[in-house]
């Protein structure tokens, strides 16, 4: 056999795989974008059920093709301290039973013999789904075509990958290599190390499944890659838990003892097979004949198999495992990092996150939120400190004060990288509108400011506000908070009826500024106020309505997202 003859099948088997990788990434992208509102119901379900936990893992890794972007996304829940240890372990048992669903699959588009065969037929989709992207208006019929194009590719990648396999199986010297490979122990480390570096268990177990249909290797020798293949898909999970918190590190270990655990727990059970006396018992001799004349089929019923028996071994000691990896992980609290001040952080958001866009955007807007909680505390405090200069913590307002800046800086950084992430456009145009929330929810900040160094002046001026002037701030604070409540019902339910509450209480605040105003100026010609007072409270009730402002602004950015 020649050297470009064995050239040519090493070059084929790595644009077969190329090929595989990019069609599972064009799909995951796609599928996200597609079901992006059904996969934010779904992760909104959580609770304290276990199986249900297992059910969104499963679902949503069926869903968007990537156990391992489920894996990432939930590492980054968990470092962002909005899911247990518990569900996260739950999400991970889930996510593996729902990676077999590529291994079904590629088996599928194994059939056909001597008629067309189905990689032929679902190849074909590649062609079908370009077009539907190139031609299509519409941005969700683009993603449609997109998630064709990408089924299409997968099959287009495993046809080459069969086709470069089958020229090995020619040649002798290779088969007689992998022939003497029989080693259980050591086909799972091959297999969790070609994982590891292709990053890919799916690829991993499709390479697996074409090598026994070509006859390069023997069902046990692809069972035990495939399980090895379990074990090096941790890598990716390890990668995003090593640069994140405690938990984050936590629940990729438990990752890595789940898929660890489950390899160990199959390989004593091969070894117990081997042992029973007078029969030549094996996992491919029990599949073999559970689904015969079909290889492809038996190894990928084999790795579903595997995986859903682990996830109902291990889910009764789901709490064991995590105290495990807690006593494995302690947190490790100076006493020093004890007596200093908690230190400004993003709540909900992660950027191992985008992994899952759709995801990352529905928790954009509880930090949006948060933001505004914040905001509108620290005015509501400084109309409290207007009215009763000595009562208000400075310390807590000016914490405050530079979480609020420090939340604009770090969102305004997480949403330019979500933007690039494949989004479909009505989430894009809901981005746009969250530049400009931020920048509102930011000002309200300063004009809390202003209101502060405002009472400050009264109080080194030895003066104080009149009576009347006391009894408008309080009605002011109270119709501000009318407003906020409206704007918080319509940004975050999409509510059209509260956004016209927030626009009734808006307007009404810009007549109660002015009417204030006015009785200021009244008061001051009738030397009723405080010359010290009256100087900058015009300024004031100009920075109460431009609060009011922004806060119907942000109420206001949902019809933008709703045309």
């Amino acid at each position: 056999m020649s050297i470009t003859f064995v050239v040519s099948a090493i070059l084929t088997l790595l644009a077969g795989i190329g090929i595989f990788l990019i069609a599972c990434s064009m799909m995951s992208s796609n599928l996200e974008a597609v079901s992006s509102s059904k996969l934010r119901a779904l992760f909104a379900k959580m609770s304290g059920s276990k199986w249900l936990g297992v059910g969104i893992g499963a679902v949503a890794t069926a869903a968007i093709q990537s156990s391992g972007a489920t894996t990432v996304m939930t590492i980054g829940f968990v470092n962002a301290g909005i899911m247990s240890l518990v569900q996260a372990a739950t999400i991970i048992f889930g996510a593996n039973i729902g990676t077999t669903i590529t291994g079904q699959i590629v088996a599928l588009g194994m059939f056909g013999g001597d008629s067309i065969s189905t990689t032929v037929l679902f190849s074909a989709m590649a062609g079908i789904g370009a077009f539907i992207m190139t031609f299509a208006k519409k941005d969700m019929i683009k993603k449609v075509g997109g998630i064709l194009a990408g089924f299409g590719m997968l099959f287009v990648g495993l046809s080459m990958m069969s086709s470069s396999m089958e020229s090995f199986a020619e040649l002798d010297a290779v088969k007689m290599f992998l022939a003497g490979i029989k080693n259980p122990l050591l086909l799972v480390l091959i297999g969790a190390l070609l994982t590891a570096i292709i990053q890919s268990s799916s690829v991993m177990t499709s390479v697996a499944i074409t090598m026994l249909f070509v006859g390069l290797i023997s069902l046990d020798q692809g069972i035990y890659l495939t399980m090895g293949s379990n074990i090096g898909s941790c890598v990716v999970a390890i990668i995003a838990g090593m640069t994140s918190g405690t938990n984050a590190k936590r629940t990729a270990l438990i990752h890595l003892l789940f898929n660890t655990g489950g390899v160990i727990v199959f390989l004593v059970i091969g070894l117990l097979l081997g042992m029973v006396p007078g029969r030549d018992l094996d996992f491919g001799s029990i599949f073999g004949t559970l689904f015969p004349n079909a290889p492809q089929t038996q190894l990928a019923m084999f790795h579903t198999f595997f995986n859903c028996l682990a996830v109902l071994l291990f889910l009764p000691f789901t709490e064991k495992l995590v105290q495990l990896v807690e006593r494995l992980i302690p947190e490790h609290i100076a006493v020093e990092a004890k007596e200093e001040k908690e230190v400004a952080r993003l709540y909900y958001v992660d950027d191992h996150m985008l992994a899952t866009p759709p995801l990352a955007l529905q928790q954009v807007k509880k930090e949006i939120m948060n933001m505004a909680d914040i905001a509108m505390r620290n005015f509501s405090d400084s109309l409290y400190r207007l009215r009763h200069p000595d009562a208000l913590d400075m310390d807590q307002f000016r914490a405050n004060e530079d979480e609020l800046n420090f939340l604009n800086k770090k969102l305004t950084h997480f949403l330019v990288k979500l933007f690039d992430q494949n989004l479909s456009v009505k989430d894009k145009r809901y981005i746009s509108t969250a530049f400009h929330t931020l920048t509102d929810l930011e000002r309200v900040g300063d004009y809390a400011k202003n209101v502060i160094e405002y009472g400050d002046q009264i109080k080194e001026a030895e003066g104080k506000l009149s009576d009347a002037a006391i009894t408008e701030v309080r009605n002011l604070q109270e119709l501000l908070e009318k407003l906020y409540d409206a704007t918080v019902r319509a940004y975050v339910m999409r509510n059209l009826e509260a956004f016209e509450e927030a626009k009734v209480f808006e307007q009404e605040m810009d007549d109660m500024t002015e009417e204030y105003k006015k009785a200021h100026i009244d008061r001051l010609n009738e030397d009723l106020c405080d010359p010290e007072v009256g100087a900058n409270y015009l300024t004031f009730l100009s920075n109460v309505e431009r609060v009011a402002d922004h806060y119907f602004n942000v109420a206001e950015s949902i019809k933008e997202v709703l045309r």
